[in-house]
């Protein structure tokens, strides 16, 4: 989503915030952080690398106004340099501190950074990054002491997986200012995304071609599945990946008219969807431009392995919409009452 060559941090301060529940206290900085050669450089990767491949972005929310979005105000003020970096870095402390309203939230470190060079859909801007360490690893350290070398177990920060983290780029489309967002530790996501961010997914081809999938994903779980069996399941979601590979944009009613023959599935799936919508509030388009970069992602998702209560298991490639049509046959077998399934092939590898 990001290009990084061309950036650098201008600003970076750590702060501990608290979990006002069980009433353990946020702890401030006063100055910023000044780095070493070799530890910026790590530090650098570390926070900006998991935004190079998103494909989804946000946007700020609010139900009465989006400048009353705390996090959208205190932003503006970086970006405009109005305010002063550590009082700002501390007052986001703060405010992430009171949505920890359950002792599931986890304490932490919070990393706030400014950024300048940031490339983003052909412009080169600065960002505001926040980014939680809520999960210390275990490594060990070596040291002299006398003739002996001794060791000891230390924690630290992982360089190798950043737990949550955002960033606020100073450019904004339509529907507001960019915000991207990563997220490993998705249990508390209320939580980062929706109580401290404020932030909805943006409306544009990354998101609607997530959000038709996720309704195929579904619908393929909850009505095929269910109705007609695993192998008409595999075959649903073959040909829903065959035909997002080979558009470049969706037209719902040639969708349908490619991937369904039968008229009740048609309807079925038109049903389905008017409830997913009022189940997920989201709003899935009839038309779109196709993502290849989310496809790609998303179906990884697509389950097309049937698992037998024989302990055989039977895997259908998804990018092959015609293997399960053309060479697995499914019976039933009058002498030893059970199911079976007939594979054809010319040759085993």
């Amino acid at each position: 989503m990001i290009k990084k060559s061309k950036a650098q941090i201008t600003d970076f301060i750590i702060h501990k915030v608290g979990n006002k529940f069980n009433s353990t206290r946020n702890l401030f900085s006063d100055k910023s952080l000044l780095f070493d050669e070799n530890s910026y450089q790590l530090m650098f990767n570390y926070l900006l690398r998991p935004f190079t491949n998103l494909t989804e972005s946000y946007r700020f929310s609010h139900h009465a106004d989006v400048n009353l979005n705390e996090m959208n105000s205190y932003s503006k003020s970086l970006f405009t340099n109005e305010a002063d970096f550590v009082e700002v870095s501390q007052n986001i402390v703060k405010h992430l501190y009171e949505q920890s309203n359950s002792a599931n939230i986890k304490t932490g470190d919070v990393l706030i950074a400014r950024f300048e060079g940031i490339e983003i859909n052909d412009i080169t801007t600065n960002a505001i990054g926040i980014f939680k360490i809520e999960n210390k690893s275990d490594f060990f350290q070596t040291y002299v002491d006398g003739d002996i070398i001794e060791v000891m177990l230390s924690q630290g920060i992982n360089p190798k997986k950043l737990d949550k983290g955002c960033l606020i780029i100073n450019t904004t489309d339509s529907e507001g200012t960019i915000v991207l967002s990563v997220d490993n530790n998705s249990y508390d996501a209320v939580y980062w995304i929706k109580n401290f961010l404020q932030v909805k997914l943006a409306d544009d081809n990354f998101s609607q071609t997530k959000n038709y999938l996720d309704l195929c994903n579904s619908f393929s779980e909850e009505v095929i599945k269910e109705n007609f069996g695993k192998k008409q399941q595999s075959e649903f979601l073959s040909s829903t990946i065959d035909y997002f590979k080979e558009n470049d944009s969706i037209n719902e009613e040639h969708f349908i008219a490619d991937v369904f023959e039968e008229a009740d599935r048609k309807d079925l799936f038109e049903d389905f969807k008017k409830q997913f919508e009022a189940d997920q509030n989201v709003v899935v388009r009839n038309q779109f431009e196709v993502s290849d970069k989310v496809v790609k992602k998303e179906k990884k998702k697509f389950k097309t392995e049937i698992k037998l209560d024989t302990n055989i298991k039977i895997n259908i490639d998804v990018d092959a919409p015609d293997a399960a049509a053309h060479y697995l046959e499914r019976g039933f077998d009058e002498e030893k009452k059970m199911f079976f399934y007939k594979v054809f092939f010319n040759e085993e590898s």
